[in-house]
């Protein structure tokens, strides 16, 4: 990136965050910030239309799942690397994120220092996680008991219906199975998930790219 400044698109729902971070980044010399964006395919459009080095991108915003995203940006914008910035510090939204092509992931609740960290490594081609974090995921790698858990297909169909709102006796009836077998797979995905409530529930199922279509639930 030597003899030019190193161009990045900022990807947050929020204008004021956007504002905050355009500051921050601005503040760098070697710097510039050349778009904004408010969902997932403004973030595609607006880095695929300046070539940017560097996309910033936050992973809870209207419309389309950022994470499932990654994928069709990298094959879209092949040289682009994505730094994730979020409010979600479980590890396995973090394994995921670089599985998909993330070159790093930064709480939003980080230290501004470590955000440029992650930029400058991320633009060099290199990979960034937040310390902490990363030294979760270790022991989540080393223990498989605390890896990221693996959902069963109608575990999968429930979640995605949570997601949608639907009551038990709703989900039983479009699975075409009794409320009680319904309670039992929701009980399993809290388990499995380590989260009880239902905005946490609907949060992973965006995160994973689990909501989709309600046909996709439908009994097999």
């Amino acid at each position: 990136m030597e003899g030019r400044r190193l161009t990045i698109v900022l990807a947050d729902d929020h204008v004021v965050v956007r504002t905050g971070l355009r500051l921050l980044l601005e503040s760098e010399p070697a710097i510039e910030v050349v778009a904004e964006a408010g969902d997932v395919e403004s973030a595609l459009a607006e880095t695929e239309r300046h070539g940017a080095d560097v996309l910033v991108l936050d992973l809870h915003m209207p419309g389309e799942p950022s994470l499932p995203a990654l994928p069709r940006l990298r094959e879209r914008c092949p040289t682009t690397r994505v730094v994730i910035l979020t409010a979600q510090r479980d590890p396995s939204f973090a394994a995921e994120a670089m599985r998909l092509g993330a070159a790093a992931y930064v709480p939003k609740e980080a230290a501004e220092s470590q955000l440029l960290a992650a930029i400058s490594a991320a633009a060099s081609d290199g990979t960034y996680l937040e310390p902490e974090l990363g030294a979760r995921l270790a022991a989540s790698s080393a223990n498989p008991d605390q890896a990221p858990p693996e959902l069963t297909e109608r575990e999968t169909d429930v979640l995605r219906l949570i997601a949608r709102g639907l009551t038990n006796r709703e989900m039983a009836e479009r699975l075409c199975l009794s409320v009680r077998t319904v309670e039992s797979h929701r009980a399993r995905i809290q388990r499995k998930l380590g989260r009880s409530r239902r905005s946490d529930l609907v949060d992973y199922a965006i995160e994973c790219g689990i909501v989709g279509d309600l046909d996709a639930a439908a009994p097999s």
